[in-house]
């Protein structure tokens, strides 16, 4: 029996997500919001496509919404569409374009059918707005009170609301949080069959609960989280038999015709599975950080660098075969990079820094899984395992994965000091609180 996993409340970056339930005409009608707003969007980066230096500037924001308008007298399938997503999707590529040169993102490209689907809403109900001190915000030529814009939304019971949106009314959505969000703007989406709405509001960080706690946590494949309290986490996978349903999916995709209704149909359900991995995945990032953020005071990660662990592998050219190329291990590489970003590593670290400000910390990942947090002795060979850990120093024991942990609560691992002739690891450069005990061998004692 497969598992359907329930709608989930997701946070991205200012964003508060929830899945949406309209009804067949309003996915059409929302189907046809997003083509206007792709449209749009499209118009825009060709206008600026033909830009080059030494040319007149491209039209800004201000001249591409006056030539909205002719273009909407013009086409009567844009004219029938919303002005406000239409003008919404011009106020996003304004900021993309910005986003270049302030804060070092790429060109705006092209969006394309079935993978960008969305467009986003500004709200039309208007609220006073209010200084921090609580005092009423006052047009300083007018001396009226201002009046800011806000969502319409509504709430239904405990767990449905809606949401107002242009040309398809009151669509629901899953209201898995207390309250309702107080936004200004949300944004619709599509992908993989499922419709989701992101409000954007920026929700209020987890209070520290001042008991002084540390946890240190270790990151692995076959352990996704180790923390120094013995306990340890594991991301949710798909099931066997969800594996076993990918591979048909694909067998079937691949033998299909090329172009074939068939291999897109198939295609979709490789996608609607994978899809559902990553719901389960970033619903257990954010229930973990959660409850890290309301446990523990200081968090710290070993700090790891995904981007280059997950990097493919460099081609390795024959010398003795032009044009040719050695074996380089890409395949098992291939595996591993999946396994690593199946674990949400980065999700993980970057959500609980989101939900506890100023509490998390790195900690460098060096020697971290080689000393020993008993002892502090640093020796390779103190790894009989993946997942056995044995001091050649003490002799102490521990999962490998905990005693890591442990090391990173800490807060960093000692740097060791050049190995001696003779000695079966190395000393540590500082002094530890717990006393250094005699090499089995009787030699490389560390020297404080």
């Amino acid at each position: 029996m497969n598992l359907i996993m329930p709608p989930l409340c997701l946070y991205c970056g200012g964003m508060s997500r929830f899945r949406m339930y309209p009804t067949p005409q309003q996915a059409e009608q929302m189907l046809l919001h997003c083509a206007h707003a792709r449209y749009v969007w499209n118009l825009a980066v060709e206008q600026h496509s033909h830009w080059y230096w030494g040319r007149k500037s491209a039209p800004g924001f201000a001249e591409q919404c006056r030539q909205l308008t002719e273009a909407r007298r013009a086409s009567d399938w844009l004219c029938s569409g919303n002005q406000t997503v239409q003008a919404q999707a011009l106020k996003d590529f304004a900021a993309a374009k910005s986003a270049k040169f302030n804060a070092g993102f790429g060109e705006p490209t092209w969006r394309k059918k079935f993978r960008h689907e969305g467009f986003r809403v500004i709200g039309d109900d208007r609220v006073p707005e209010f200084n921090p001190d609580g005092t009423a915000k006052v047009n300083a030529k007018t001396g009226k009170q201002v009046m800011g814009r806000s969502v319409v939304v509504q709430k239904l019971n405990r767990r449905w609301a809606q949401v107002k949106v242009p040309g398809c009314g009151w669509v629901k959505f899953r209201n898995t949080r207390q309250g309702l969000p107080d936004a200004k703007t949300f944004r619709v989406t599509f992908r993989n069959g499922q419709w989701h709405v992101a409000f954007a509001v920026v929700p209020e960080s987890i209070d520290a609960p001042g008991t002084g706690e540390v946890i240190g946590i270790d990151r692995g494949v076959t352990i996704t989280a180790a923390l120094s309290d013995g306990r340890t986490l594991n991301c949710p996978q798909l099931t066997v038999k969800e594996r076993a349903q990918i591979r048909k999916h694909q067998r079937r995709a691949s033998r299909a015709p090329k172009n074939s209704p068939h291999k897109t149909a198939e295609y979709a359900k490789v996608a609607k599975l994978k899809a559902r991995e990553a719901d389960r995945r970033k619903d257990w990032c954010e229930k973990t950080s959660t409850d890290l953020a309301r446990t523990y005071d200081l968090i710290r990660f070993e700090k790891l660098n995904i981007k280059n662990m997950t990097a493919s592998v460099k081609p390795k050219p024959d010398p003795e075969q032009p044009g040719q190329f050695l074996k380089n291990g890409r395949a098992a590489k291939a595996g591993l990079n999946r396994s690593i970003l199946a674990q949400g590593w980065g999700l993980l670290r970057r959500r609980t820094g989101h939900k506890a400000p100023g509490r998390v910390e790195d900690v460098p990942a060096p020697y971290t899984s080689l000393q020993c947090s008993d002892c502090k002795w640093i020796d390779k060979n103190s790894r009989k395992s993946q997942a056995k850990f044995v001091c050649s120093n003490c002799g102490f024991t521990c999962n490998a994965d905990t005693n890591a942990s442990i090391n990173v609560a800490v807060g960093q691992a000692v740097r060791p000091r050049p190995k001696r002739a003779g000695t079966g690891g190395t000393t540590p450069r500082k002094r530890s609180s717990v006393r250094e005990p005699q090499h089995p061998t009787g030699v490389g004692i560390p020297r404080l």
